[in-house]
């Protein structure tokens, strides 16, 4: 099947007309270094990735999508995290749309399809099905509201992040309200349906949503405007369980301001009624493990503060943070890009852990990471 949309892709420019076809996408090779903490020894790997973005319309009413990623991960990262080609090549949608070309010890090459969906759009309504990326979330960092596709903070590699195999429908009221039905189904058959209701008042936009999954119905809200020309948001949503467990209460609030001379200040708070009131060791920051709008961090409480400056129209200077102020443990991430023309970028990074022992943040050592991406 892969091989198929491969030659799509490739030929389908020449067979449509320009107007009717767009192609783009990129290719990128990034470094990875680790400096774990318990050890002196670093780990190094390399991923080289190139993605292609597929949209074909063939009317005004009709759109087709297609998102391909074609990824080579090697290194000792690889040979030393076990089950790794499991880990990199796990679909949880519907549909495998992932599958491992080629792998050995310390490399494996891969491939995952996480856009495929048809989109109508006609007077007030929407209706897209398919494999999409469903987006509930408001704030930046936190989003309990985003009970889709949740994906954490560390994982900035990903900006497309993934999508659901799902069916969505929109209506709209007017230019400001909207209602939506959600349905998602999962490898393991699981369904999640939601409705959501958007609408304005006073200049701030609001959505409330109610939703049920195997395991809770959820109920959720939140808002986003401006107060002095600072952005205002929040997001909270209730889990209420429907095995008589424990039910949990996620919020998050944030605030960002942009200030004459383009610095750019962003903040954000979480809550967690589930969350832990001591040391937080968990692996989820970092793998992805389990994470969830329910389970956003494994803290009752967390902060989350940014600064981003362009120090020159090519090259952007940010500093952001994670803070445990539970367990004192945080997470420290400066990044440099250069932009080298209008498609070449290029960037340093690092992701630096602080803390006790088995703290949130405390036991990951350090991760730097150079990345040069080129669009077309």
């Amino acid at each position: 099947m892969k091989k198929i949309f491969f030659i799509i892709l490739l030929t389908t420019s020449h067979l449509f007309p320009q107007s009717k076809f767009v192609f783009d996408g990129y290719l990128e090779n990034f470094q990875t270094v680790w400096a774990p903490k318990q050890t002196s020894e670093w780990i190094f790997s390399n991923s080289i990735g190139n993605r292609l973005n597929f949209h074909y319309y063939p009317t005004t009413e009709f759109m087709f999508s297609l998102g391909l990623r074609n990824i080579f991960d090697f290194g000792q990262f690889v040979f030393l995290v076990p089950g790794y080609d499991k880990i990199a090549t796990n679909d949880n949608g519907y549909l495998n749309l992932s599958k491992k070309i080629a792998s050995n010890k310390s490399a494996i090459l891969y491939s995952n399809i996480d856009r495929l969906n048809f989109f109508y759009s006609a007077n007030n309504w929407e209706i897209q099905i398919g494999r999409q990326r469903i987006n509930l979330g408001i704030n930046y960092v936190w989003t309990p509201n985003d009970i889709f596709n949740s994906s954490s903070f560390l994982n900035f590699d990903y900006i497309e992040k993934p999508g659901s195999d799902a069916i969505r429908i929109q209506y709209y009221l007017d230019f400001a309200s909207s209602i939506q039905i959600i349905a998602k189904e999962d490898k393991y058959k699981n369904l999640t349906m939601a409705g959501v209701y958007k609408f304005n008042i006073m200049d701030y936009d609001f959505q409330s949503l109610a939703s049920f999954t195997k395991d809770d119905f959820i109920f959720g809200g939140g808002w986003a405007g401006n107060i002095s020309g600072a952005g205002f948001t929040g997001e909270a949503t209730y889990f209420k369980s429907r095995k008589n467990l424990e039910n949990v209460f996620v919020s998050s609030i944030g605030a960002n301001c942009t200030f004459s001379n383009s610095l750019f200040l962003s903040g954000e708070f979480l809550f967690n009624s589930n969350g832990i009131t001591d040391k937080a060791k968990s692996l989820n920051n970092i793998f992805n493990i389990d994470y969830s709008a329910k389970n956003l961090s494994p803290s009752k409480f967390s902060i989350f503060i940014s600064t981003q400056y362009p120090i020159t129209s090519l090259i952007n200077l940010s500093i952001a943070s994670i803070i445990n102020p539970i367990d004192g443990s945080y997470f420290f991430n400066p990044s440099i890009e250069f932009s080298l023309n209008d498609d070449i970028y290029f960037l340093i990074s690092g992701q630096i852990f602080f803390g006790d022992n088995l703290t949130e943040w405390g036991d990951f050592g350090q991760f730097y990471y150079m990345r040069l991406k080129f669009n077309f």
